[in-house]
């Protein structure tokens, strides 16, 4: 159970590093965080290890390992527009934005992912040790000094993370228009989204209600509690966030452990009593199709969401 008293130290620890003196300065110094190695535990291993551009940031793989080689538990999911939610993981409701959901992959321990809450205070010695970094942190933030913080770290990575939008797919096209989608299984699948419910969780223009729910009837030998294991609710037993759907389709595979390798079968499971009536092969086909037309292909190619070049930005 989340107590009241960590939420406030949460907040304060936020607080702290929040004071910044270059917005643009802080959004490049999280890019260069974001795909820095040397925030884990052994230098193998960045944000972008499992959040990949070309996948919509997210990894392909059902999990990922961490930098230790523990088992992940849950299925990567993708960043478009990760700046507009308050619920940010598969099962945990935690207060703290994006800065407080960094801390799960730097420095949790269940599973280990990067691996640094032991050692916190050397990563931050590597950083500081990097004149660049040194010089990044400095025009970032006015309370710099000597070495970043913790909060610094993820208030960049944050600032970064915000500007990853995806707005701009044939769907926002259409219906900016006020027109039909193009495609014609798209289309007959966006009335078949809103005809069979599935719009009352995945709820547009980003595709989800920013909840938790429990899908029933595919619980059954589920090793995975969702967000009970955050808030001991009994009602929260396998429940899980609603995923949201830009950019659904270069994020696959699908469900919370990732047990769905195509969309068709991630919507297949949706087929359980007292949830959407069953769908029709061809149904789940152009819903799918559909889904395809919430893709802004943008994300996977800009470049200022790409690798950072070596050379240091500031002088």
């Amino acid at each position: 159970m989340r107590s009241g008293i960590a939420a406030v130290a949460a907040a304060a620890f936020f607080a702290a590093g929040a004071a910044h003196a270059d917005e643009a300065t802080r959004i490049e110094l999280g890019r260069r965080l974001f795909y820095e190695a040397d925030l884990s535990v052994n230098g193998t291993m960045s944000c972008a290890t499992c959040h990949v551009q070309r996948h919509g940031f997210a990894d392909g793989n059902r999990t990922h390992p961490g930098a230790l080689g523990h088992l992940g538990r849950r299925n990567v999911p993708g960043l478009a527009n990760v700046g507009r939610f308050r619920n940010l993981t598969w099962a945990k409701d935690l207060p703290g934005g994006l800065e407080r959901q960094a801390l799960d992959p730097l420095t949790g321990t269940e599973p280990i992912e990067m691996g640094i809450g032991r050692i916190e205070d050397e990563v931050m010695g590597r950083l500081a040790r990097d004149p660049c970094y040194a010089r990044l942190f400095a025009a970032s933030f006015a309370d710099y000094s000597a070495k970043p913080t913790m909060a610094q770290v993820t208030s960049a990575i944050a600032a970064f993370e915000r500007t990853m939008v995806a707005e701009e797919s044939d769907w926002d096209r259409a219906t900016k228009a006020g027109t039909r989608l193009a495609d014609a299984a798209a289309e007959r699948g966006r009335v078949l989204f809103a005809e069979r419910g599935c719009a009352t969780c995945h709820v547009p223009p980003l595709f989800t209600d920013d909840a938790f729910h429990v899908v029933r009837g595919h619980v059954e030998g589920e090793y995975d509690e969702g967000l009970f294991e955050t808030t001991g609710r009994p009602a929260d037993r396998f429940a899980f966030r609603t995923t949201p759907l830009r950019n659904v389709a270069m994020t696959g595979p699908y469900w919370h452990d990732g047990r769905a390798t195509t969309l068709s079968q991630a919507i297949r499971l949706h087929d359980a009593p007292g949830l959407v009536p069953a769908l029709s092969e061809t149904d789940r086909a152009e819903i799918a199709a559909f889904l395809g037309s919430l893709t802004d292909r943008r994300l996977s190619t800009d470049p200022n969401l790409a690798m950072p070049p070596a050379a240091c930005p500031l002088p």
